[in-house]
This record gives C-alpha cells, sequence and structure tokens, in this order.
C-alpha cells in the first residue's frame, strides 16, 4: 500500500485556537491544533505489508507538520512589493494528523497531494478565520460547526474514488466553495500558465476583454483590442458572449471563458454572442455567431492621445487623455512614457481612463499611483485576519506632474483600478467622474504548488488611504457622468484629429473636460 507523510509544522499563534478533534463516520477520532505554517514538505513511501485493521479502510495516513512562519506576511509583500515588518520567531510548534485514503490512481494521487498543500495555505492566511463560520471561534466544541481540519478529511475522502485528476480538481473547488469567497480558488497547471503570459503583456487568443456581472452572471464583453481579430469580426464592448464552440458559457467565470477562447496561434474558435448595442438601442435581442482565428495579442494596456482646444482667448488647450486597460507588468513603465511625452507637448491636464480596467497586478498600481503624487503619502491600507490596520506610504514620491487630473470609472472598474482611484482621490491630487466602480478590494497571494497549478488566497482587505472600504462597496465618483451635466459651451477642435473626434462624443469625456476647466478656473490645480 502506499504511505504519505505530509509534514506540517504549525507554529503556534499569538492567540491559538483549542485543539479540536475531528470525526468522520466510520474512522477513529484525530485531535488537531491550530498553527501557522508557510510550505508543505510531502514524502512517499511504498510498503509491502498488509493493512492492519486500524488501516484497511483508509488505505493510509497523512501526518501535516512542518513548515516556517509567516506566510501571511510574505504573501502581502510578493503581491505588493513593499516591505513589512519581520514576523516574530514562533515560541513552539505543534503537529495535527489526519487520517485520509490515498487514491491508488496516480492522477488524483498527485491532486490529493495538492489538496494538502492547498489546505495548509488556506488555514494560516485566508482573511476569514472562522472560514466562512465552519469554526467557532467563541465555542470552538460546539458540534453544529463544520470544522475546516474535518473539511480536508471530507474532500480526502471524497477523492478517494475518482478515476480523472479534473474530477480530483473539482472536488477542490467544491471544498474552496464552501469559503464563501469567489477570489479564494486554484487553477490547473494549463490556466496557471495562460495567468502568467497574460500577466506578462503577451498571449494567444482574438483580442477581447470578458467579465462576469456580478448581479446576473452573465459574461459581458469589456472591451476588445484595436485591429484584433474580434475587433475585427464586429464584437462590441457590451455584447454578451453565450457559447464558445458551440458549448454554453453558463456557469463560468471570465477567467475560465478566457481560457475557452485562448489557443495556439492559426487555430479557429466559434462564439456566440448576444448584440448589447443593439440590444441597447431598440430594446431587441440579436444574437451573432462568427469565426474567430487566434492570434498573437500584444496586450499593452496603456493607449495615449492628446485633445486639442482653442481657448476664447485665442490659446491652445491641450488635454492628455490616457486609457489604461489592466495592470500588467508593463502597466507603469508604458504610462511613465507616456505622461513625460505629453508633458514634453505642453499638456495642461489630464484625464486618466480606468473605465472597464478590471486590475491586474497590484504593485503596478500602486507604482502608477506614485508617478501623480509627491511626498510621504498613503496609498492604501490593508487590514489581515486579525483586524490589523497596516498603512501602505510613499517615501519620498516626486510626482511627475502636477497638471489637474480627472479619473475616469465605472462598474468595471475593479480590483487595483480602485486601489488607483482611491489613492490619488483621497489625497486631493483627483477628480473622479463616472459610476460607482466594482467592489473588489481584498488582497490575495498567489502560489505556485508542487504539480504546476496555482492556488489564489484572499488574505486580507483594502481600505482606501481615507479608510473607506473598497470591498463589495467600491468607490463612489464625485461626479457622476450623465446627459445633464453638460452645461458649459465646448470649445471647437484645434485642428482634426479622428481619435479625438471620437473620444469627443463620450459624455464621461466631455463631462471630464468641464470639471478640468472649473479646476483650472478656480486655480485649484494640484
Amino acid at each position: 500500500m502506499e504511505m504519505v507523510d505530509c509534514s506540517l509544522a504549525a507554529a503556534r499563534a499569538p492567540r491559538p485556537l483549542p485543539p479540536r478533534r475531528l470525526t468522520v463516520p466510520g474512522r477513529p477520532p484525530v485531535l488537531g491544533a491550530a498553527g501557522g505554517c508557510s510550505r508543505l514538505r510531502v514524502r512517499s513511501e511504498r510498503s509491502t505489508e498488509r493493512p492492519t485493521a486500524a488501516s484497511e479502510g483508509d488505505g493510509g495516513r497523512a501526518a501535516l507538520g512542518k513548515a516556517a512562519a509567516g506566510l501571511a506576511a510574505a504573501a502581502v509583500v510578493s503581491l505588493t512589493g513593499f516591505a513589512a515588518e519581520p514576523l516574530p520567531p514562533p515560541a513552539s510548534a505543534e503537529s495535527l494528523t489526519v487520517a485520509f485514503p490515498v487514491s491508488k490512481a496516480r492522477e488524483v494521487n498527485r491532486v490529493q497531494r495538492t489538496l494538502v498543500e492547498a489546505w495548509g495555505l488556506i488555514r494560516e492566511t485566508f482573511v476569514d478565520p472562522t472560514f466562512n463560520h465552519q469554526v467557532n471561534l467563541l465555542a470552538p466544541n460546539v458540534r453544529d460547526h463544520v470544522d475546516w481540519d474535518m473539511r480536508l478529511q471530507q474532500t480526502m475522502v471524497e477523492m478517494f474514488p475518482l478515476k480523472s485528476e479534473d474530477a480530483a480538481y473539482g472536488k477542490i473547488r467544491g471544498m474552496l466553495s464552501t469559503l464563501g469567497d469567489p477570489f479564494t480558488k486554484i487553477i490547473s497547471p494549463k490556466e496557471y500558465q495562460s495567468f502568467r503570459i497574460g500577466s506578462d503583456g503577451n498571449v494567444q487568443g482574438v483580442g477581447v476583454f470578458i467579465n462576469r456581472e456580478p448581479s446576473s452572471g452573465r459574461l459581458l464583453v469589456m472591451d476588445c483590442i484595436e485591429g484584433g481579430p474580434a475587433d475585427r469580426a464586429g464584437i462590441h464592448g457590451g455584447d454578451e458572449l453565450i457559447e464558445i464552440d458551440g458549448k454554453s458559457v453558463f456557469g463560468l467565470d471570465g477567467e475560465a471563458a478566457a481560457q475557452r477562447l485562448r489557443g495556439r496561434v492559426g487555430t479557429t474558435v466559434k462564439v456566440k454572442v448576444l448584440d448589447g448595442t443593439e440590444n441597447e438601442r431598440n430594446g431587441s435581442i440579436r444574437q451573432k455567431e462568427v469565426q474567430l482565428s487566434r492570434e498573437v495579442i500584444n496586450l499593452s494596456p496603456l493607449s495615449a492621445t492628446v485633445i486639442s482646444h482653442r481657448s476664447n482667448d485665442g490659446r491652445e488647450c491641450k488635454t492628455g487623455y490616457v486609457r489604461l486597460a489592466a495592470f500588467s507588468q508593463t502597466a507603469a513603465a508604458e504610462m511613465e512614457s507616456a505622461i513625460k511625452k505629453m508633458e514634453n507637448e505642453g499638456v495642461q491636464s489630464y484625464i486618466l481612463d480606468l473605465r472597464n480596467n478590471p486590475g491586474g497586478l497590484v504593485k503596478a498600481g500602486l507604482d502608477v499611483a506614485q508617478m501623480w503624487l509627491d511626498g510621504d503619502e498613503t496609498l492604501v491600507n490593508t487590514v489581515d485576519r486579525e483586524g490589523n490596520v497596516l498603512p501602505i506610504n510613499m517615501v519620498q514620491g516626486h510626482s511627475l506632474t502636477h497638471d489637474p487630473l480627472v479619473i475616469l470609472v465605472n462598474e468595471g472598474s475593479a480590483s487595483a483600478s480602485e486601489i488607483l482611484a482611491g489613492a490619488l482621490h483621497d489625497n486631493g491630487r483627483a477628480i473622479l467622474v463616472g459610476h460607482r466602480t466594482f467592489g473588489k478590494g481584498k488582497i490575495q497571494s498567489v502560489t505556485e504548488l508542487d504539480d504546476g497549478s496555482a492556488l489564489f488566497i484572499t488574505v486580507a482587505k483594502y481600505l482606501s488611504p481615507a479608510l473607506h472600504e473598497i470591498d463589495q462597496v467600491g468607490i463612489q465618483p464625485d461626479i457622476q457622468c450623465t446627459p445633464e451635466m453638460l452645461s458649459l459651451p465646448r470649445a471647437p477642435p484645434l485642428k482634426e484629429n479622428n481619435e479625438a473626434t471620437s473620444l469627443e462624443m463620450d459624455s464621461c469625456i466631455m463631462v471630464a473636460e468641464q470639471a478640468l476647466e472649473i479646476e483650472k478656473s478656480n486655480g485649484s490645480a494640484s
């Protein structure tokens, strides 16, 4: 039989949970204790001995023990790129032993080991120490509460009869769903490679950004890469994605749907969408189905242009328009280059468009924020699972420009977009125009596991510099961009610019320009 020894040293936490007795029907109780870990070491042995009566029904026993403390702090540092105070060494260590049956199917066996690794990381770093009320901190012996340690054993038992890796991953996802946090999830090795490629700035796909609408669960097209396959096929922002290669996308999140759309260059994928533009225009719903070729898509997240006007006294007025579609590894460098270029062109004010920007790398968002601020301003606050608030500040920052700034946001602006908008707004640097943002203010650690999969864990939450809640609340703009706001006369364009002309048909950009005019006329430019 196969024996699996998973060592997990549990360092005693400052406020340790009392020991808990884990029971599964038909199995002896196992004593558990709380603690901290950062990594799991998994050792596998083969034994030729016949199982004893006590272990015959289990097929094996896992002992969880040994790892260093302080993963929660390390997770925050790796995500934000800012140093944190090191945690003190653990005063003592305890161990936890949980019995589970080991699958003879090699693929399932490997996922079982991944489950142990994922469970241990979540056990020590998940933002909610009650694991969505699966542990009662006040009365840990109350049997009405399902224990998170028990959840590991139950899931292992459910995995035992499975034959495929996909089905085993499904059991992990089912276990994670009990946490009540859709952002704490596991993705397969293949999906993780696609995620890493997308963060690096290039992907093989069809050039479309999609996101799941929280209220309805619909998958909506947020935007298309200009000149990409989806754009050339006439797919627009607002279209609803309903099928990929003849299969419904019902129940998929944005990343799972994006994975289906990606693929080797030269292959094709068939998509069916509901025309959102047509629906808005006359209330009708029209389906369209198109065949898209997969290409190498350059996910350059930034586009910029200068909008020029002639003022009433004949002077040339220039507004720099910068659209940031995502926070990839190149976002900050591209933003710095765009600002410096427009400063050299004599731009006097800026519009930063974060609409439909779903986020990305938080560090990139913080790096962009520092380009607009001076001094030692607070960029964002974090709140850990113990309720401790930790501000993240700049260190001797120097703004690239002090010209007036308006930021455009909407319900598609999330995560790093909300952090950036909150940082610049609460520090008095920018006016927010648009609609309330998505409300995803969670800090996540991303850990590559031993089998190449990746575990996303919500380890803390964000508050804006002024301590405003972001998660599930969003950021409210200063000015709603509605037609009623368009009261000031518009100056004529200085010269023909197709891109600038099309931008000026956008009501939010029109409202932003008016807000900038008022800002400049009041002499309150920051």
